[in-house]
């Protein structure tokens, strides 16, 4: 089997993150193509994929060798290079691509400032003609451009022989749970039907746990909306005393309780303004307990 696919390595200097997205129709893609270090770079290896271009080339670029050095190295030690699709970003964001001349029909790439997209087996050269434009016109974090990008080549035809599965990983410094290691977001749907779409909503919901909240989605907990949190409260049996729309000491007690049971300790927590709430956390308690 061939992992046959559509992806894109990108580096956002702003994070700064390194990051790749992918798709095809092979099961759980995520776990062969995508690889990525902080400050290092990111490899995406596919077409008959030589996984080992992965933490070979992530080693290279560690030690400085840009994109295109490292890329040229892992190809002249490769008899089978003509078969094989790599797209690469380094420490800087240098980018570099090789789409051997054996890879199936449509196989191809498009190199950016600080990204590439390639793909083989595709359903033509717009998929990822689209993946560029979406990517260069998108906003926000690495990993919600990287997710556009993938649905634009998902639009466009993506793999043609069909759908299976889709991956992203971004590297941060520091990134990781606990602030440990860089791996801020390693998502992957092995088997699935439709999995870009479900990828975006696993996107989305590694947003709602583990990104802080914005100033800007911050709340005050009114006498309403006490009385509304305060009923979820005493129907889950986290508070006992009446619904009263007065937020005190022991709604905020129990309140706590809910959040740790919710995971969302990132976006509301007894150490901050215990008078104040997510919009974004309140929406999604909204939808399971309104």
């Amino acid at each position: 089997m061939r992992p046959s696919t559509f992806s894109i390595v990108a580096y956002d200097p702003a994070e700064p993150a390194w990051g790749v997205a992918v798709a095809s129709k092979f099961l759980a893609v995520g776990a062969v193509v995508p690889w990525a270090r902080a400050g290092a770079g990111a490899v995406a290896t596919q077409s008959y994929a030589r996984v080992s271009f992965g933490p070979d080339g992530l080693a290279l670029m560690e030690q400085g060798r840009s994109a295109a050095d490292t890329l040229q190295t892992l190809l002249a030690a490769d008899p089978e290079r003509e078969q094989r699709q790599v797209g690469l970003v380094d420490a800087n964001g240098g980018a570099a691509a090789h789409t051997g001349s054996a890879c199936h029909e449509w196989a191809g790439h498009r190199v950016g400032e600080g990204f590439t997209c390639q793909g083989n087996i595709l359903a033509g050269a717009r998929v990822v003609e689209a993946m560029a434009e979406v990517y260069q016109a998108a906003s926000g974090q690495l990993a919600e451009r990287l997710l556009a990008a993938l649905l634009a080549g998902d639009d466009a035809g993506g793999d043609r022989r069909g759908k299976q599965s889709a991956a992203v990983l971004v590297a941060r410094p520091n990134g990781g749970y606990g602030g440990d290691n860089d791996r801020y977001l390693d998502l992957r749907v092995d088997d699935h039907p439709d999995p870009v779409p479900e990828l975006r909503r696993l996107v989305g919901v590694h947003g709602l746990f583990f990104q802080p909240p914005r100033p800007e989605d911050q709340m005050p907990i009114t006498d309403e909306l006490a009385r509304e949190i305060q009923s979820w409260l005493v129907r889950l049996g986290y508070l006992r005393q009446d619904v009263s729309g007065v937020w005190d000491e022991a709604s905020k007690k129990a309140f706590w309780e809910l959040v740790g049971v919710e995971n969302l300790e990132e976006r509301w927590n007894l150490d901050g303004n215990t008078d104040m709430i997510d919009r974004v956390a309140l929406e999604y308690l909204r939808e399971r307990f309104g």
